[in-house]
């Protein structure tokens, strides 16, 4: 079986390094930082649905049905104003300004110190997290896999970042949109059909199934009663707008993939598709959770202890048989990809574009790109090292509160014509994390109110006010060296 499953993955990875031979063409920065602006808006829109929907997302997401039912797919609505926003709203001004990244926004708006301010929260926030969502999904490879042909966990990494390299090393962004397809095509594939999987062991037809699921109480979408709860409508629909808005427009991994459509209405097209699909298909992700409940009460099974555990226990456990545990390698694999992939190139385009400021030097490019993929093996030993889940969680922790100030600077540039002081503007975008942080400790302390997704506005608001007060009385275009935009 393992043979079976590592000659599959196998076949997989020589199937993208074929693919960016076909589709990469040109190897120059342009294509490698914008796809020379020629990628069709549904490849990118199709590419993106597999590229939002990480490894961690992958076994997260049908496990949540324990603990909150299918209240998520709240948070999905929400998905969808979101990703309408982010069509009208920002796209028209980085289409406007032929922006290669988002950050050069803050330097037009507000001066070079917000422009490298706004680049080192994303290029910080976005190392750390994609290092450790991949160590993660590396993890799993190395129990279901690795561990069976006793290879260490650091050569399973580094063959996995080394694979990553490979196909995106020339055209970059321009392959990733191409190969963001097939693994949203492996990635769906897989859940369909371990979803059938599970049905057809249990003896259920079609609508049987959705009879089983409609009836379970964990089916529950809905939650209007409990206003002080994380599962609130309105906390969720909201936060998920906001969502979206920072983690896809303000975010140059999820961007940059965007402004390689021909023009500004194509983009805006891939955007509203994308985030019209995405509800779907996270609802059945929820359903494949509830399916999964089903078969260990229906087999007697015990569950782990983690939620997250669901899906993988189930896969290797030999209840579905061999193909289920293929069809999890392989989609675990694909979402992997599609998320470390575009991490990696956004990285080096942050890198040359806005930190390095070289965004002609090919030279500098391609010595670039791998040395963000060592950083990323760097990172992934060290926690592999440390070995601490609370280290993980202060990770993601860290990441979660660093895209609050990118909230506040962009919401700032476009609705007020106000400069703020340069030299504060990294002080501010500091600060605000922090002030965040107590300000939920002591509403948990005092009123016994955890902050959930709502926390991002907060932050993102304090970011605002504490530019408001940093700011001269004169407007933006009268300061010398912006522009208007």
């Amino acid at each position: 079986m393992h043979h079976l499953t590592l000659f599959i993955i196998a076949g997989y990875l020589f199937t993208l390094l074929v693919l960016s031979r076909i589709v990469g063409g040109t190897h120059d920065n342009d294509a490698f930082f914008r796809g020379n602006r020629q990628s069709p808006w549904w490849a990118v829109a199709f590419g993106m649905l597999g590229a939002s929907i990480s490894g961690i997302t992958f076994v997260s997401v049908p496990g949540m049905v324990m603990g909150v039912q299918m209240t998520y797919l709240q948070m999905c609505l929400g998905f969808i104003l979101g990703y309408f926003l982010v069509a009208f709203l920002l796209l028209p001004i980085y289409y406007r300004m032929n922006l290669t990244t988002i950050y050069t926004y803050l330097d037009h708006r507000f001066g070079f110190s917000a422009y490298k301010t706004g680049a080192s929260f994303f290029f910080l926030s976005k190392l750390l997290g994609a290092s450790i969502r991949l160590y993660l999904v590396c993890v799993i490879l190395q129990n279901l896999i690795f561990d069976s042909y006793h290879i260490p966990f650091w050569l399973n990494t580094f063959i996995v970042l080394v694979f990553i390299w490979l196909y995106t090393r020339n055209s970059g962004i321009k392959t990733i949109v191409w190969s963001d397809c097939l693994q949203t095509v492996v990635l769906l594939t897989a859940l369909v059909l371990i979803i059938y999987q599970l049905v057809s062991q249990m003896n259920l037809g079609f609508r049987d199934a959705v009879a089983a699921i409609r009836e379970n109480p964990m089916s529950h979408i809905f939650e209007f009663e409990d206003t002080h709860g994380k599962q609130y409508f309105w906390k969720q629909f909201i936060s998920g707008i906001f969502t979206v808005v920072v983690m896809t427009g303000l975010d140059q991994d999820m961007m940059q993939k965007n402004l390689t459509c021909r023009t500004l209405k194509q983009s805006q097209l891939n955007m509203c598709v994308n985030g019209l699909l995405y509800t779907p298909v996270n609802f059945l992700f929820l359903c494949l959770g509830v399916l999964m409940v089903m078969f260990y009460q229906h087999t007697g099974m015990e569950f782990p202890a983690k939620t997250d555990e669901l899906l993988p226990t189930l896969c290797a456990s030999g209840h579905l048989g061999q193909a289920a545990l293929i069809f999890f390698t392989l989609g675990i694999t694909a979402a992997a990809f599609s998320s470390a992939d575009s991490a990696l190139a956004s990285l080096t385009t942050c890198c040359c574009v806005d930190i390095l400021q070289k965004p002609d030097d090919e030279r500098l490019r391609k010595l670039v790109h791998p040395l963000i993929a060592v950083c990323f093996l760097g990172f992934i030993l060290l926690v592999r090292a440390v070995n601490s889940t609370s280290v993980i969680d202060a990770v993601y922790t860290v990441c979660s509160y660093t895209y609050g100030p990118l909230l506040g600077l962009f919401a700032f540039g476009l609705f007020t014509r106000l400069q703020p002081r340069g030299k504060w503007v990294p002080v501010v975008c500091l600060i605000s994390p922090f002030l965040c942080y107590l300000l939920d400790t002591l509403t948990y302390e005092h009123f016994h109110y955890k902050f959930g997704y709502e926390l991002l506005l907060c932050n993102g608001a304090i970011t605002f006010l504490g530019l408001l007060l940093a700011s001269a009385k004169f407007r933006a275009n009268d300061a010398g060296g912006n522009r208007n935009v």
